[in-house]
C-alpha cells in the first residue's frame, strides 16, 4: 500500500507539475481582439506557428486549446499584442502602476483589489513614521483565526491564500509625515479613450428599433438629465470608478467570501472610501492609485458618438445608438464643419491598423439639411457631377480657409484644412442624398428616403462592419485595402535619430506602371506601342474577365429536354472568396522571355492553350467568353496553373512577372467575410443552418426585406465587386485624350494586374466546381454569368439536381448551399421552356432568371 499511495501521489506531483508549467492565456474572446487589433490575420498567425487556419480559429473560438510546444509560442505572441493593444488603456499585464506614497497620519487605506468576489491584494502594511500606527489585526483563512501576523515595517505586504495576488503590492508608508504627496502623472487624454458622455445610451443593436436618445451636454442639447447612468462596462463589467458616498465604510478584505484581514482600528480621520473599478466582476486597480501613461490604445469600432451623423435640417443631428446630437444653425457649413471636429459631436472613425489613420467624420446631409445650408437640391452639372466653383457655398468655404480635394463638390465632397504641427489634419467627409450618394443598385432603392434614426443605424453598421463610406461602394472597397494595409509607418532613421516614413512590409507603397499587357487601351503604355485606332490581339492583351456564356441549344441532350425547370445557383462572394489567399505583385512588372512556369509566381503569360480539346457543354476556363481560345494569348497565373492542374503542360513563351509578391489582399477579404457574416446572422442565417432550411431563410429573405440589415447585406457585397473594379478605374470625364495621364494612376492601389488575379481566380474556381459536377453526376450548366450557373432540373429547387454522397453529402469539391462565402444560395428558378427561349434568342438565362437582370442589383 505504501508503495501504490507513493506511486499516486507521485502521478499527482506531476500533474501539478504539468499545470504550472503551461503557459497562461487569455480569455478566447481577448486572442481574437489581440489578433485583430494588431491588424494581424488567421493565416498570419497559423503561418508563424506552423499549424491550420481552423486550428486558430478553434483556439479563439475556445473550441481547443494549443498543446505545447505551441502553447508557449502562443502565449509569448499574445503577451506581445497585449503590450501593444491593451484593453481600453489598461494592459491585460499583472503589473500595476505604483502606489503614490501616503504622508498623513493614520491613512485610511482604500479597499483592496478583488478577483471574483475574492481579496486578491494582501493588506497594507502598516506605517512606519505613523504617529497613531494601529498593529495588525489576526488574519483569519476561511473563518478559522491564525497565527497573528508579526509585520516587519519595512517589508511588504502579507500576500493572501486562496487568492492570488493579481495587482503589485501597495508600496510600504515610510515617507515624513509633513511630505507633500507626489502629483500623479497625467494620461494624455485620447480621443480613443475617452469614456461615453453621461446619458450616452449603450450601443443598440441594429434593427431593434430603439428610440433616439439625447445625449446630455451634446453639442448644445437642451434634453433632460435622465436617471443616474450606470457605469460603462467591458463585456458586462464595470470598467469605470464610480464615486461612492463619503461614510462609505471600508470593506474588509475577504478569501473565498471569509473576512481573512479584520480591519485594524479606526484611524482619527478616516479618508472616505471609493470602490475600485472592476473587470469581469473582479476589482483590477486600487482606487487611490492614478493610472500611469500608457500607449494609446487600439479604438473600438465604436467610439464617442460614432462615425457619423445625419443632419435633418432642423438643428439636430441622429447619430449611432439613438443618439441625438444638437448642432450650430448658424455660421452655415464652415462651422458645420467646425462642430464635426470637435467635442461636441465627439464623432470618432478608428483606424483599423497600427500604422493607418483615423477616418474623417461623415456628415450625411438630407434635403432639409441642404435647403438650410443654401446648397441647391440637385446638381445642374450632370457630367461632371460637382458644384461651380463660383457658387456661395464654396465662396463660404474659401474664406473660411477651407479646401476641396479634386473631385469637387459633388455627391461626396471631401472637406479640409492643411496639416499644421499645432491643428494636425483636419478633414470631414459629406455624404448629400439628394445628389445621388447611396447607389440605389448598391443600397436599395428605399435607403435614402429612410428616417434619419434607422438611416444613421445603418450607416453605422456599415462603418463598424466595414469601413466609414468615403464615397461610392467601389471608392469605399478600395479605400479598405488601403485602411488595413496602409502604404507607410514611421520609423526611426538611425543615421539621423528622426522620424521619417518607411513603407509597410506587405503593402503596396507607391504607384507602379502596369505590363504592356495588363494596361487598358488609354494608357501611355498602350499609346507609346501602338496607333491609336489598334485593335489589340489575344496575344498583345491580358483579358481575364468574368464569364458571360451560354451552351450552344443544339448541344442540348434529349434526357435534358425532358427536365421541367431551369435553376440558377449563386456563388457567395465570390470575388472575396477568391482574393483569399491569393498571391499577388507588391512590386513592379520584370520581363522574361522563353520562362519555366511557376504556378506560385503572380503575373500575366503568352502561351498557346488552343490545342487543349475540353467538353463543349462546358465554358472553357481560358476565356471570359467560354469559346476555346484560338491562339497564343496572355493569361494570368491562376489561369495558366489552373491548365497544369488539368493535366496539360504549358510553355509560355514571354512573362511579365511580379517578382516581389504576398497575400495583400487577405486582411481585405477576412473584414469583409466578417462583416457579410455577421450580417447574414442578424437576419437569422447562420453556417449551422442545415440545406433546407438555408434555402427557406434565404426565400424568407427576399420576401421580407429589412430595412437595415437588408441595404448593409447589399452594400457589403457592392463593395467586394466595386473595390476589385476599382484596382482598373479607367480615365472620366468629357476632356480626357487616349495617351494622357489619369488621376487614378498616381494611386498605389491602381492595379490592373491584381484585378485580373482575381478575376482569374474566380472564374476557374467557377469551372472547377462545374467540371466536378459534370464529371461525377453528368450535369452540365446551361449558361453562366459571372458568378451564377444555371442547370436543367426536374425540380424546382437546387436540391432537386445537386448530387449528393451515398453517405447523403454534398459532392466534394462541388457546389455546396450554405451561407459562407464560396458556398453557393439559390439565385431563381423559370420553367425549362422560357429558358430555352432565351437560348435561342442569345440571351443569358442566367442574366434573367431572377425575373429581371440582375446586373441592374449590383448582382
Amino acid at each position: 500500500m505504501p508503495n501504490e499511495q507513493e506511486s499516486l501521489f507521485a502521478a499527482v506531483d506531476a500533474l501539478l507539475e504539468e499545470a504550472a508549467a503551461q503557459d497562461p492565456l487569455p480569455h478566447p474572446d481577448e486572442r481574437k481582439r489581440l489578433r485583430e487589433a494588431a491588424g494581424l490575420s488567421q493565416d498570419q498567425i497559423a503561418k508563424a506557428l506552423s499549424v491550420r487556419r481552423e486550428t486558430v480559429t478553434s483556439w479563439e473560438t475556445g473550441r481547443t486549446a494549443p498543446r505545447p510546444p505551441k502553447r508557449a509560442a502562443y502565449a509569448r505572441l499574445l503577451e506581445g499584442l497585449s503590450t501593444l493593444h491593451p484593453i481600453n488603456g489598461v494592459n491585460a499585464e499583472a503589473s500595476t502602476p505604483p502606489h503614490p506614497e501616503v504622508h498623513q497620519d493614520n491613512a485610511a487605506q482604500p479597499p483592496a483589489p478583488a478577483i471574483n468576489a475574492v481579496n486578491a491584494t494582501p493588506p497594507p502594511a502598516p506605517t512606519l513614521d505613523a504617529v497613531h500606527a494601529t498593529p495588525p489585526a489576526a488574519s483569519t483563512l476561511n473563518g478559522v483565526n491564525t497565527t497573528p501576523l508579526t509585520v516587519d515595517v519595512t517589508a511588504a505586504p502579507v500576500p493572501s491564500i486562496n487568492a492570488v495576488n493579481a495587482v503589485a503590492p501597495t508600496a510600504p508608508v515610510n515617507a515624513p509625515a509633513d511630505a507633500e504627496p507626489p502629483a500623479a502623472p497625467a494620461s494624455p487624454a485620447t480621443p480613443a479613450t475617452a469614456p461615453r458622455a453621461a446619458g450616452a445610451a449603450a450601443p443598440t443593436p441594429p434593427g431593434s428599433g430603439a428610440e433616439p436618445q439625447f445625449r446630455e451636454g451634446a453639442g448644445r442639447g437642451t434634453a433632460p438629465q435622465g436617471p443616474t447612468p450606470t457605469p460603462r462596462t467591458v463585456n458586462g463589467v464595470n470598467a469605470e470608478p464610480q464615486e461612492a458616498a463619503a461614510s462609505a465604510p471600508i470593506p474588509a478584505p475577504t478569501v473565498n467570501g471569509v473576512n481573512a484581514n479584520p480591519p485594524a482600528a479606526p484611524a482619527t480621520a478616516p479618508a472616505p472610501a471609493t470602490p475600485a473599478p472592476t473587470v469581469n466582476a473582479v476589482n483590477a486597480h486600487p482606487p487611490a492609485t492614478p493610472p500611469r501613461p500608457r500607449r494609446r490604445p487600439h479604438p473600438t469600432p465604436l467610439e464617442g458618438n460614432g462615425p457619423l451623423a445625419v443632419l435633418t435640417g432642423t438643428g439636430q443631428a441622429h447619430a449611432a445608438s439613438g443618439l441625438v446630437l444638437d448642432h450650430p444653425t448658424t455660421g452655415g457649413l464652415p462651422a458645420l464643419l467646425t462642430w464635426a471636429l470637435g467635442p461636441d459631436a465627439d464623432l470618432r472613425s478608428p483606424r483599423l491598423h497600427r500604422n493607418g489613420k483615423d477616418g474623417d467624420p461623415l456628415l450625411v446631409l438630407t434635403a432639409p439639411a441642404l435647403e438650410r445650408l443654401g446648397l441647391p437640391p440637385t446638381l445642374e452639372d450632370r457630367r461632371n457631377l460637382r458644384l461651380p466653383d463660383n457658387h456661395p457655398v464654396i465662396k463660404q468655404l474659401t474664406k473660411a480657409k477651407w479646401q476641396l480635394t479634386r473631385r469637387g463638390f459633388g455627391p461626396w465632397p471631401r472637406i479640409y484644412r492643411p496639416a499644421t504641427p499645432s491643428t494636425g489634419r483636419q478633414c470631414v467627409q459629406l455624404a448629400i442624398l439628394p445628389w445621388g450618394a447611396l447607389d440605389p443598385r448598391a443600397w436599395g432603392e428605399d435607403t435614402p428616403g429612410l428616417p434619419a434614426p434607422e438611416l444613421a443605424e445603418l450607416l453605422t453598421t456599415f462603418a463598424s462592419r466595414v469601413l466609414t463610406p468615403r464615397g461610392s461602394t467601389a471608392v469605399t472597397g478600395l479605400e479598405l485595402m488601403t485602411a488595413l494595409r496602409p502604404p507607410t509607418r514611421a520609423a526611426r532613421d538611425e543615421a539621423t535619430n528622426t522620424w521619417v516614413s518607411a513603407p509597410v512590409p506587405g503593402s503596396l507603397t507607391r504607384p507602379v506602371d502596369p505590363a504592356p499587357p495588363e494596361a487598358p487601351d488609354e494608357h501611355p503604355v498602350v499609346a507609346a506601342l501602338y496607333p491609336r485606332s489598334h485593335q489589340r490581339t489575344p496575344a498583345e492583351v491580358l483579358d481575364e474577365e468574368a464569364y458571360d456564356w451560354i451552351r450552344d441549344p443544339e448541344l442540348l441532350t434529349d434526357a435534358e429536354c425532358t427536365r421541367t425547370h431551369a435553376v440558377g445557383i449563386d456563388v457567395n462572394m465570390a470575388f472575396a472568396a477568391a482574393a483569399n489567399r491569393l498571391p499577388v505583385g507588391l512590386g513592379p512588372a520584370t520581363h522574361r522571355t522563353a520562362p519555366r512556369f511557376d504556378p506560385k509566381l503572380p503575373g500575366c503569360w503568352l502561351a498557346d492553350l488552343s490545342s487543349i480539346a475540353l467538353d463543349p457543354r462546358l465554358p472553357s476556363p481560358f476565356t471570359p467568353h467560354g469559346r476555346p481560345p484560338t491562339g497564343p494569348a496572355w493569361y494570368a497565373t491562376p489561369t495558366l496553373a489552373y491548365a497544369q492542374e488539368l493535366g496539360h503542360d504549358v510553355h509560355p513563351s514571354e512573362a511579365w512577372l511580379r517578382l516581389d509578391h504576398g497575400p495583400y489582399l487577405d486582411a481585405w477579404y477576412t473584414r469583409l467575410r466578417d462583416a457579410y457574416m455577421a450580417t447574414m446572422a442578424d437576419l437569422g442565417i447562420t453556417s449551422t443552418l442545415p440545406e433546407p432550411e438555408f434555402l427557406t431563410a434565404m426565400a424568407e429573405l427576399q420576401q421580407h426585406a429589412h430595412p437595415v440589415l437588408k441595404p448593409v447585406l447589399s452594400a457589403i457585397k457592392s463593395t467586394v465587386k466595386g473595390g476589385i473594379g476599382k484596382l482598373r478605374e479607367r480615365p472620366q470625364g468629357a476632356g480626357y485624350r487616349p495617351g494622357e495621364p489619369w488621376p487614378a494612376l498616381e494611386r498605389p492601389t491602381w492595379r490592373p494586374d491584381i484585378r485580373a488575379a482575381v478575376i482569374s481566380t474566380a472564374r476557374v474556381n467557377m469551372h472547377r466546381k462545374m467540371n466536378k459536377l459534370a464529371t461525377a453526376a453528368g450535369q452540365y450548366p446551361i449558361a453562366v454569368l459571372s458568378d451564377c450557373a444555371v442547370y436543367l432540373s426536374d425540380g424546382p429547387s437546387p436540391l432537386d439536381f445537386l448530387p449528393r454522397t451515398p453517405e447523403g453529402k454534398p459532392l466534394p469539391g462541388g457546389f455546396r448551399l450554405g451561407v459562407s462565402p464560396g458556398m453557393v444560395k439559390h439565385e431563381g428558378t423559370q420553367p425549362l421552356l422560357w429558358a430555352v427561349q432565351m437560348l435561342d434568342e442569345n440571351h443569358n438565362p442566367a442574366r434573367h432568371i431572377k425575373g429581371h437582370d440582375a446586373a441592374a442589383d449590383g448582382e
